[in-house]
C-alpha cells in the first residue's frame, strides 16, 4: 500500500467523526434547531421512500428509461448548484479551515470524498439513484452492472458538488457569495416555474414519450451514463453500456484531479480578494460612469446612492431582482401558455412599484446619515424625490419593454398603448402610496438573517405593502374605469389616449403622493430612526 493511500485511510476515519462532532454539537445549540433538523430529516427521508416505491413501481414500463435518467441528470444539477447557494449547510465544504494543518491535497481528497457520503443529501440521493436502478435492470448482467453504476453515480454526484464548492470557495466565503445566497430562493422559484411550465407542455404533447428525445442525449452525459448503463444492458447492448458505464468513471476520475487541483491552489496561494476589491474601489471611485449622466446636486446624490444600494446591499439587490424575474415570467409564460393577455404586463409595473415601500428601512441604521441632512419639509421631498427618480430610471423602460415583449408573444399591438398607459399610471400610484408608506410605517431589515422584517413589526410591514397595494389599486380605479368603458362602448379608436392619459395620471398621483409624504417624513425623523435601526 503506497504512502498516499495509507494517509486517505487514516484520515478518513477522523474526518467522519469531525463531521459527525460538528453535526451533534450544531444539534445541542438549541431545542428549535435540533426540531428543525429532526423534521427536515423525517421529511426528506420519507419522501425518499415514496420516490424509491414510485421508481420500482416503473419497472416494466415503457417510459421507465426515459423518467430515471433525466431524474438523475437533474440530481446530478442539484448537486452542482446547491453548493453555491448553501454553502453554510455542511461546514467541511470550506476546505480553507484545513490550510493549516499538515495535509496533502492526495489523501485530503479521499478523506473528504468519504465523509461527504454521510447525510441526509447523500442518502436521498441513493434512495432515488437505487430506485432508478431497479426499474431499470432485467437479467443478470444488467444487475450486475447495477451493482456499479449506484454507487459510481452517487459518488460522481458528490464529487461534482464537491469540486464546484472547492474552485469557488474564495467567491463562497466573500459578500458576493452572501448575495448568491440571498438570491438562491429567486433561483428556486424561477426553477420551479420553468418545472411547472414543462409539465404544462408534457401534458399538452401527449406525455412522456415528448422527452425521449432530451433523454436519449442524457443518457450519455454522467451521471445519468450510469444509469443509461443499466438500461443498456438490459436491452442486450453491453458494448454500450461499458462506454456509458465507462465515462461516469473518466468523469469522477476528471471531477477528483479538478478538486485535487483546487485545494492545492488554496492551500499554497494567499486570498488576493481584498486587494482585487480595493483596486475596484479605487476604479470606481476615480472614474465618472453613472455620475456623470444623473443630475447635480442633492436629486443626483441620492438617486446614485439608491442605486449603489441597489447593487450592493444583499437583500435590497434580492428584491430588485426578484421584482425584474417575477415581473417578466408571469407574462411571458402565461403568454407561452397560450392563455395570456397584454394586460399581464402591468404585473411588471406593480411589482417593481414595490421597492418604494419601506424606503428608509433599507438604509437600516444608515439612515441617521440621511436624518442629519434633513431639516425641512422642502428637504424630505427632494430626497423622496429623488429616490423615486432613481427607481423610475429602470422601471419605466422595464415596463415599456415587458409591455412590447408580451404583445408581441401574442400578436396583439394593438392593445399595447392603453396596456403601458394602465401600467404608468399603476407605477405612479405604488410610487405615491410607497412614499407615504415609507414615512408613515418604516420598520427594520434585519442583515444578520434571511428573514426581511425584524421580529415584531411583521403587521406593519403587511400593513405598509398590502394595504399601500389596496390604494394603488384605487387610485388607479378611474383610469380602469375609463378603460372599460372605451371598451364595452365600443370606442376603441380612442384607446390610444390612454396612453398619454396614463403617463400624466401616474406623474400627477406620484406628485401628489411625494408633497403628503414629505411633511411627514421631516417631523417624524427620529420615530423613522427608531423603527428601521431595531432590527
Amino acid at each position: 500500500m503506497t504512502a498516499p493511500s495509507q494517509g486517505a485511510a487514516a484520515l478518513t476515519p477522523v474526518f467522519v467523526r469531525l463531521k459527525l462532532s460538528l453535526l451533534r454539537n450544531g444539534l445541542r445549540q438549541s431545542g428549535g434547531r435540533r426540531a428543525a433538523y429532526i423534521t427536515s430529516a423525517v421529511l426528506a427521508l420519507l419522501f425518499a421512500a415514496l420516490q424509491l416505491l414510485g421508481l420500482i413501481a416503473l419497472r416494466g414500463n415503457d417510459h421507465a428509461a426515459t423518467v430515471t435518467v433525466l431524474l438523475v441528470a437533474l440530481m446530478a444539477l442539484g448537486w452542482t448548484v446547491m453548493p453555491l447557494f448553501f454553502p453554510s449547510g455542511d461546514e467541511t465544504l470550506d476546505p480553507t479551515r484545513l490550510v493549516m494543518l499538515p495535509l496533502r491535497p492526495q489523501p485530503l481528497v479521499g478523506a473528504l470524498l468519504v465523509t461527504s457520503l454521510v447525510g441526509i443529501g447523500p442518502l436521498f440521493t441513493l434512495c432515488l439513484i437505487l430506485g432508478s436502478a431497479i426499474a431499470l435492470a432485467h437479467g443478470v448482467g444488467a444487475t450486475v452492472i447495477a451493482v456499479v453504476a449506484v454507487p459510481l453515480a452517487l459518488l460522481v454526484c458528490v464529487a461534482l458538488a464537491r469540486a464546484v464548492a472547492a474552485a469557488n470557495t474564495r467567491l463562497l466565503t466573500s459578500r458576493k457569495g452572501r448575495d448568491l445566497a440571498v438570491l438562491s430562493g429567486l433561483v428556486i422559484a424561477i426553477g420551479f416555474q420553468f418545472v411547472n411550465f414543462g409539465a404544462q407542455r408534457l401534458g399538452d404533447s401527449g406525455g412522456l414519450s415528448a422527452l425521449d428525445p432530451a433523454a436519449d442525449v442524457v443518457r450519455w452525459l454522467p451521471p445519468a451514463s450510469a444509469i443509461g448503463a443499466v438500461g443498456s444492458a438490459s436491452e442486450g447492448a453491453y458494448g454500450r453500456a461499458a462506454a456509458q458505464l465507462l465515462l461516469s468513471m473518466v468523469a469522477l476520475g476528471l471531477l477528483l484531479f479538478a478538486w485535487q487541483r483546487s485545494l492545492v491552489k488554496l492551500m499554497t496561494t494567499p486570498d488576493g480578494s481584498t486587494l482585487a476589491a480595493s483596486g475596484a474601489s479605487r476604479k470606481e471611485s476615480s472614474g465618472r460612469g453613472l455620475t456623470s449622466l444623473l443630475p447635480e446636486g442633492r436629486t443626483g446624490t441620492v438617486m446614485l446612492r439608491t442605486l449603489r444600494y441597489a447593487w450592493r446591499d444583499p437583500k435590497t439587490k434580492a428584491a430588485w431582482i426578484t421584482s425584474l424575474a417575477i415581473g417578466l415570467i408571469v407574462p411571458v409564460f402565461n403568454a407561452l401558455q397560450g392563455h395570456g393577455t397584454v394586460y399581464f404586463a402591468c404585473f411588471a409595473a406593480g411589482m417593481l412599484g414595490m421597492q418604494m415601500y419601506n424606503q428608509f428601512g433599507q438604509d437600516t441604521s444608515a439612515f441617521w446619515m440621511v436624518l442629519l441632512s434633513i431639516s425641512s419639509t422642502r428637504e424630505a421631498y427632494l430626497e423622496l424625490r429623488a429616490r423615486a427618480f432613481a427607481l423610475l430610471l429602470v422601471t419605466l423602460p422595464y415596463t415599456v419593454l415587458v409591455a412590447a415583449v408580451t404583445a408581441g408573444m401574442l400578436g396583439d399591438w394593438s392593445k399595447l398603448p392603453e396596456v403601458v398607459g394602465l401600467a404608468l399610471a399603476l407605477l405612479g400610484a405604488m410610487l405615491a402610496t410607497g412614499s407615504v408608506a415609507s414615512a408613515t410605517l418604516a420598520y427594520a431589515i434585519p442583515q444578520d438573517s434571511r428573514r426581511n422584517v425584524a421580529p415584531g413589526q411583521g403587521g406593519i410591514a403587511a400593513l405598509s405593502i398590502f394595504g399601500g397595494m389596496l390604494v394603488s389599486a384605487l387610485l388607479c380605479a378611474p383610469l380602469i374605469a375609463l378603460t372599460i368603458w372605451l371598451h364595452v362602448s365600443g370606442q376603441h379608436g380612442a384607446l390610444w389616449l390612454l396612453l398619454p392619459l396614463g403617463a400624466g395620471y401616474g406623474g400627477l398621483v406620484c406628485w401628489a403622493g411625494l408633497r403628503v409624504a414629505a411633511p411627514r417624513t421631516a417631523s417624524h425623523l427620529p420615530e423613522i430612526l427608531t423603527a428601521v435601526s431595531s432590527g
